[in-house]
C-alpha cells in the first residue's frame, strides 16, 4: 500500500471552505474532478491548501508532459518577461512566434512543406483547422467519429460525439457535420471481432458517401489518433492507411487532432507517428505550452496558405511567453528522451494492469499506447455493462488516499492515465499501489472478483 502521509483528510478544511466560497461566486458548469484546492506543484506531485500531497494522474488534463514547473521552461517564461509580455502577432511580430512554427513544421509526421498557425486553445485550434479545410477544398461537410471529443466552442461542440455534458441543451450546431463509427474494437458499433472484420469501420466511410454525404460534399474527415475524452481507445494498426487511402481516393482532408495525444503521450512526439498518418492538418495544445494556454495548427504549406491575410489571427495567438515555454518544453523532451520515457511508464503501467485484469471482474479491457494508458471497467465482461458508478467511486477513493486521477469515455466508465511523463519510478509505484487499493476495495464490494483467476 502507499506511503502517502495525508495531514488531514482530504478535502481538508481550507479546501472545503475555498469549495464553499467557489460555489458562491463561480457557476456550477465548472466542473472540477476534486473537491482539492492546490497550493503547489512540482514534477508530478502536488500539495494541496491544508498540506495534503497528493500525486498527479491528472497533468491538468494532459497538459503537463514536461511536468508541474519544468526548470527549465519556468527559465524561459523568466526571461521573456524581463522583454515585454504582448504585443499581439498582428500588430507587432516576435522570433519566438517564427521559431516555434519552423520547429513545428520540422517535426509533426509528413514529408512535405508545411506551415504553422499559432492560436489559444485546443478549441480553437479545431475550428481554425475546419476554416481552413473548407476554404482550401470549397465544400462545406465535415467528417467526425462517434466517442470523439474536439472541444466546447460551437464548431468544436458540432464534431464532438459525447451529448453529456458536453452538448446537452447547447442546441443548434453549426451544420454539415457527419458522424460515423471509430475503431472501437471493444464496442465494436457493427458487432464484428478483430481482424476478422478486416477493419469494416474505416471501409464503412465509402458507404458513408454513398447513404449519407457525397464523397465530393465533403471537406475532411478529423480524428484523434487515439481518443481522449473517448476513452483512450486504440484503433487498429491498419485503421488510418484504410482510411487515408479512400480519403485521398476523394480529394477529402484528413485533420488529425493531436491535442491530447502529442508531445511524447504515446511514445512518440504525435500518436500519427505511431500509425504510419501523414495528416493533412494536425492540431496540437495542452502540453505544448507547459503550462501555459497555446495552440498550433500546422498542415501543408499550401492549405496553409490559402486564406487571404487577415482571414486567420487572433488577439493573444501565440503569446511570447507561450512561445518562449513551447520551444523549452520541445528541448525537455528531446534532451530528456520523454518518447522512451512514455514507453517505459506504459510497460510499467500494463505489468500492474495485466494483474489486476486477471483478479477482478472490474476490468474489462486494459488499453493505450506509450503513456496513454486506460481502464475501461465494466459490472460484468460477459455484457460489457458500464460500471460508471464504480468508476465514481475509485476516483474518489484516489484522492482521498493522494492520488489525483480523471475519468472519461462515452459511458463514463474510463480511468485515464495523464501523469507528467517525468513522473519518478517511485512515485508511478505509490501512485499504482494507491489505484491497486482502490480497485480493490470496490471490485470486492461488489463481488466482482474473477473465480478462475
Amino acid at each position: 500500500m502507499s506511503t502517502i502521509q495525508l495531514r488531514t483528510p482530504i478535502p481538508g478544511p481550507r479546501s472545503r471552505e475555498l469549495m464553499r466560497r467557489r460555489n458562491a461566486a463561480v457557476p456550477q458548469a465548472a466542473y472540477h474532478a476534486t473537491p482539492v484546492f492546490v497550493a503547489k506543484a512540482e514534477g508530478a506531485v502536488v500539495e494541496d491548501v491544508d498540506g495534503n500531497r497528493l500525486i498527479d494522474f491528472a497533468g491538468g488534463i494532459g497538459c503537463l508532459n514536461t511536468g508541474h514547473r519544468a526548470p527549465s521552461v519556468i527559465a524561459a517564461i523568466r526571461r521573456q518577461l524581463d522583454r515585454f509580455l504582448h504585443t499581439s502577432f498582428n500588430v507587432l511580430p516576435y522570433e519566438s512566434y517564427v521559431a516555434l512554427a519552423e520547429r513545428l513544421n520540422a517535426i509533426t509526421p509528413g514529408r512535405f512543406p508545411k506551415k504553422t498557425l499559432l492560436v489559444n486553445s485546443g478549441a480553437e485550434a479545431v475550428e481554425n483547422a475546419i476554416k481552413i479545410a473548407r476554404f482550401h477544398t470549397k465544400r462545406p461537410a465535415i467528417i467526425s467519429f462517434e466517442d470523439a471529443f474536439h472541444g466546447r466552442t460551437y464548431m468544436a461542440m458540432s464534431v464532438t460525439s459525447k451529448t453529456h455534458p458536453y452538448k446537452a441543451g447547447f442546441e443548434p450546431f453549426p451544420g454539415d457535420v457527419y458522424r460515423i463509427p471509430y475503431a472501437y474494437c471493444y464496442r465494436c458499433s457493427y458487432s464484428l471481432q478483430y481482424p476478422g472484420c478486416e477493419v469494416h469501420c474505416a471501409r464503412h466511410l465509402e458507404d458513408t458517401f454513398k447513404r449519407v454525404v457525397a464523397a465530393e460534399s465533403v471537406a475532411a474527415v478529423i480524428v484523434e489518433p487515439v481518443l481522449g475524452e473517448g476513452g483512450f481507445v486504440t484503433p487498429p494498426a491498419e485503421f488510418y492507411s484504410i482510411l487515408t487511402q479512400i480519403c485521398r481516393k476523394h480529394g477529402i482532408l484528413v485533420i488529425a487532432d493531436e491535442v491530447q495525444s502529442g508531445f511524447a503521450r504515446t511514445g512518440a512526439m504525435f500518436a500519427c507517428e505511431r500509425f504510419g498518418l501523414e495528416p493533412d492538418l494536425i492540431t496540437m495544445a495542452k502540453s505544448i505550452g507547459g503550462g501555459l494556454p497555446l495552440a498550433a495548427i500546422t498542415g501543408r504549406a499550401e492549405i496553409m496558405d490559402g486564406p487571404a491575410s487577415g482571414q486567420l489571427g487572433g488577439t493573444f495567438g501565440g503569446n511570447p511567453a507561450a512561445c518562449e515555454a513551447a520551444l523549452a518544453v520541445l528541448d525537455v523532451i528531446e534532451k530528456e528522451n520523454l518518447n522512451a520515457r512514455a514507453n517505459h511508464l506504459g510497460e510499467i503501467f500494463r505489468k500492474r494492469a495485466d494483474d489486476w485484469q486477471r483478479r477482478w471482474e472490474l476490468i474489462g479491457e486494459v488499453r493505450g499506447l506509450g503513456a496513454m494508458q486506460a481502464l475501461e471497467l465494466v459490472r460484468s465482461r460477459a455484457t460489457r455493462e458500464p460500471a460508471d458508478t464504480e468508476t465514481k467511486e475509485i476516483a474518489q477513493f484516489c484522492y482521498e488516499h493522494g492520488l489525483v486521477t480523471i475519468t472519461a469515455g462515452s459511458y463514463g466508465n474510463v480511468i485515464r492515465l495523464l501523469m507528467p511523463i517525468v513522473i519518478t519510478d517511485g512515485q508511478m509505484a505509490e501512485a499504482l499501489d494507491v489505484l491497486e487499493a482502490a480497485l480493490a476495495a470496490v471490485a470486492e464490494k461488489k463481488g466482482a472478483a474473477v473465480q478462475w483467476a
